[in-house]
């Protein structure tokens, strides 16, 4: 079943398997995914073809300069009927959701999403609220238009266990595309309850103690090294263990391999470290985990 959610997906969304490979980790991971692109390239589809091949309660928000904290999480409001005060609980209220352009609401809405991100609750004055079981957050935002937008903090990015970018369609799926190939997508409507088989399964895959020093051993390098100023948190840490067992049992492997941790510390660690002004100047976030990758020894395959 979980092959056919994977073969649903690539087929509503064509040339992006890394892409639908990597969020399929994430929701196993039962972590959250930041999707980096210009506008046009499928990150609203991807994201509502996830949720209706899942049968998931789905919502979109799209942000503005004046979306409000309670724009997300609901209010309170006062019904003359009755005489008493509702809860209307706002989009979180789901599944999966969309949070469309991130980027261009205020830090203030912004940090409405970290409790509910880093908790899967809410609270709405003085209470408390959790949120729907398997609650996955997909943002999305522009990195070619700053104007009118508010750069992610430090913090909002450490709860994205990735950051993504879709890769540019090559001439044969862009002419799939044309020709309506995306249209021909799986009618696959798996009960939401599968997800928790999988997770259990995900959590019961291994790792052997020399694969787990070696992915210590990323992190640390990161944190020592002279062009970072802000390492892996140890929540960083503990995502990338997640993510690489939720590779291995996608591999159809019940153990963790030196490979997964590779695969998976460029986009996991990268938006989460802040490099030195000197290094900015010379090299991304991305090319910096990657050279750190190369000069560590990787075990050998278990």
């Amino acid at each position: 079943m979980f092959q056919q959610l994977r073969t649903s997906l690539k087929q509503s969304v064509l040339g992006q398997d890394h892409v639908i490979d990597h969020l399929l980790i994430g929701m196993l991971a039962e972590g959250h995914v930041l999707l980096e692109d210009r506008p046009g390239t499928g990150k609203t589809t991807l994201a509502k073809a996830l949720a209706q091949s899942l049968d998931a309660k789905f919502s979109r928000v799209q942000c503005t300069a004046d979306t409000l904290p309670t724009d997300l999480l609901g209010m309170e409001l006062f019904n003359p009927l009755t005489g008493s005060f509702e809860q209307r609980f706002g989009p979180l209220f789901a599944n999966i959701v969309l949070v469309d352009e991130i980027n261009r609401t205020t830090p203030r809405t912004q940090s409405a999403l970290l409790e509910a991100m880093a908790e899967a609750q809410v609270t709405i004055g003085d209470t408390s609220y959790t949120l729907p079981q398997h609650f996955f957050v997909i943002a999305t935002q522009n990195p070619f238009d700053g104007q009118g937008t508010f750069p992610l903090p430090q913090a909002q990015l450490d709860r994205f266990l990735f950051k993504l970018s879709f890769t540019p369609l090559d001439r044969t799926a862009e002419k799939a595309l044309l020709r309506g190939a995306h249209l021909e997508a799986m009618d696959l409507h798996l009960p939401l309850e599968q997800l928790n088989a999988w997770k259990q399964e995900v959590a019961a895959v291994t790792i052997e103690d020399t694969v787990e020093d070696y992915l210590l051993d990323v992190c640390d390098a990161l944190r020592a090294h002279r062009d970072i100023e802000i390492g892996p948190s140890p929540r960083a840490t503990l995502a990338l263990l997640k993510a690489a067992k939720a590779r291995a049992w996608m591999h159809e492997r019940n153990y963790v391999t030196p490979e997964d941790i590779k695969s998976l510390a460029t986009p996991l660690l990268a938006h989460r470290l802040v490099l030195t002004l000197e290094a900015t100047l010379k090299m991304t976030n991305e090319r910096l985990v990657k050279q750190t990758l190369e000069s560590l020894t990787v075990p050998t395959e278990v």
